[in-house]
């Protein structure tokens, strides 16, 4: 798991739910310094998913608990390729999902995944 980007808690309980802060592309690519991963949305999101899932692993979670997700793309042109990402990360369980075109995204993202679990504590 990377540091937040910003002044935010990036995953937070509420009763039964578990909400995950948007979460970016980020590998770590130095000893302190996380960044995107390179080759543009599609490994973005994938990265940005094993983001989210190890965020809820730190709760006892998987994205198998996921009830909802909205993804943030800065080109609805890249639908398709976020699209086969998603899939590939979700496997045949399938959340609630909203995706949303943006003019831009923190550290120049190309897509961005806000999750939300259903897991009873």
């Amino acid at each position: 798991m990377s540091t937040p980007v910003g002044p935010y808690t990036p995953i937070v309980r509420a009763g039964d739910l578990l909400i995950c802060s948007g979460q970016l592309g980020l590998a770590a690519s130095g000893p302190d310094s996380p960044g995107l991963v390179a080759g543009g949305p599609g490994p973005q999101l994938t990265q940005a998913i094993a983001n989210a899932a190890a965020l809820l692993a730190s709760h006892g979670a998987s994205l198998g608990d996921v009830v909802k997700t909205t993804v943030f793309a800065t080109d609805s042109a890249d639908f398709p390729v976020i699209n086969d990402a998603y899939v590939a990360a979700f496997g045949e369980h399938r959340p609630a999902r909203s995706m949303v075109a943006v003019a831009a995204l923190p550290m120049n993202a190309a897509v961005e995944i806000e999750v939300w679990a259903h897991h009873p504590a």
